[in-house]
């Protein structure tokens, strides 16, 4: 098994507080340029807060200096010391020092015991050198497109006005890679993959939605080949089974109708086959895959991501995690063999409430309806899953003769609910219930 490597923070290079009022940090990521920059929450800093009290230490010492310096105190007002102690006080102020900060801030001369110093996502001691000009602020731009209403033609809504804006900002927001908020790289095993992480480890193979190429872990054609490719790979070697699971607060948000709705601008029939297509061959690898399949959802599900969770042998859930399947709402047909699965798992009432009405099923209500295993604690719960999935090593043989009866009825309905998608993209209603889907469409987390 690869040791696994952490990413290290070189330095905290700017600091802003979000429209929420959050306060976020520049970070600079060691061996990356400053293109690779990410603003990131002091949530996300918690290992490293070491770097964040430097920042906001220096940065008081600048803000102190350049008020000396631009000011000289009044004659016979108060005295040098007593003015420098008011500049420090004011700019205290105006840049607070979160009290965690002060609370976590390593003393100087104090031996670290082995294991420390990777609390603060490095090995390597930290640069002394004195840090380079602040860059000019990042501008972020709006997460989503944004259609003008009554819009109906594809072509235009694509690549009119407001389709190129949107498409821009989407290719310049490509350029942030989510993968750098996790505290372990990709193992060696893993490096060709863009939109997910691979992990071997204690006779299993791990699977991380964290993808590039869309928002929310969403599933467009690259990622669903990856997932294809690490599946395979898994089904060869000797991992007893496979675990599923996604980085950051959402698990999946289905398919990615950005991608979509753009090839669907070129060749709506022609490209509406070829998706349909890949959808069938992307579920199929679930219903045909021989080895166990366990799904630890973490946040939101949705769409295809909440239908193929009954072709997973067990599914556990955050207690925050939600489930829907807005296929109304989108104009679109049910997937990833949800169409059968749901009315044979909840019964018909509730599988018609989910997949016709939209309902949103907590956690809770989902492991009643027996869409869901177990739910777990939010704190605990990545540390939960990793205790029970040694547990489920041995149930190969036992899915062999579980689901050898029901995978020919699985086929059939995945052929069955493909065709029926193919009819929808390619119409031009289909594609007008998902442009207006994207408008009304708000953000997960």
């Amino acid at each position: 098994m690869a040791t696994e490597e952490l990413y290290e923070v070189e330095r905290i290079v700017d600091r802003r507080r979000s429209r929420k009022g959050r306060v976020e940090y520049l970070v600079r990521w060691r061996g990356y340029s400053s293109e690779s920059d990410t603003w990131e929450p002091e949530t996300h800093l918690s290992a490293c807060m070491s770097y964040v009290h430097e920042f906001n230490r220096r940065h008081l010492e600048r803000d102190a200096a350049l008020l000396r310096s631009t000011r000289g105190p009044p004659c016979g007002a108060v005295r040098p010391d007593e003015a420098a102690q008011s500049l420090e006080a004011g700019a205290q102020e105006a840049h607070p020092v979160p009290p965690e900060v002060a609370l976590l801030e390593k003393p100087a001369a104090i031996q670290l015991a082995p294991g420390q110093e990777r609390a603060r996502m490095g090995t390597r001691p930290r640069n002394q050198n004195p840090l380079p000009p602040l860059p000019p602020p990042v501008t972020h731009l709006p997460d989503f497109l944004f259609l003008s209403p009554g819009n109906t033609g594809l072509m235009e809504a694509v690549t009119g006005a407001t389709g190129a804006v949107g498409k821009r900002r989407l290719e310049e927001r490509s350029t942030f890679d989510k993968r750098l908020r996790v505290s372990v790289r990709q193992t060696e095993s893993a490096y060709r993959y863009r939109d997910i992480v691979v992990k071997k480890q204690d006779g299993f193979t791990y699977i991380l939605l964290s993808t590039k190429s869309s928002e929310n872990n969403a599933l467009n054609p690259e990622v669903m080949k990856e997932i294809q490719s690490a599946m395979a790979t898994a089904a060869s070697d000797d991992s007893k089974l496979v675990l599923i699971g996604a980085v950051g607060s959402v698990f999946c948000c289905g398919l990615d109708f950005l991608y979509f709705i753009r090839r669907l601008a070129d060749d709506r029939k022609k490209e509406s086959i070829k998706m349909a297509e890949t959808i069938r061959t992307f579920v199929n690898t679930f219903i045909q895959f021989r080895k166990p399949i366990v799904a630890a959802v973490n946040g939101p599900a949705l769409g295809l991501g909440a239908a193929l969770l009954p072709l997973c042998d067990v599914v556990w859930a955050n207690e925050k995690a939600w489930f829907q399947t807005p296929y109304s709402t989108c104009g679109q047909t049910p997937d990833g063999c949800s169409s059968f699965t749901f009315p044979r798992i909840m019964g018909p009432a509730s599988a018609n409430e989910l997949l016709l009405g939209g309902r949103k099923l907590t956690a809770q209500e989902a492991c009643l309806k027996g869409l869901v295993s177990q739910v777990l604690w939010p704190g605990t719960f990545t540390q939960e899953v990793m205790l029970r999935i040694k547990e489920l090593v041995v149930l190969q043989e036992s899915k062999a003769l579980m689901r050898s009866t029901s995978r020919g009825a699985l086929e059939q309905a995945n052929e069955r609910e493909c065709e029926a998608l193919k009819r929808v993209w390619g119409s031009l209603q289909g594609t007008d219930s998902i442009l207006q889907f994207l408008q009304k469409r708000t953000e997960l987390c």
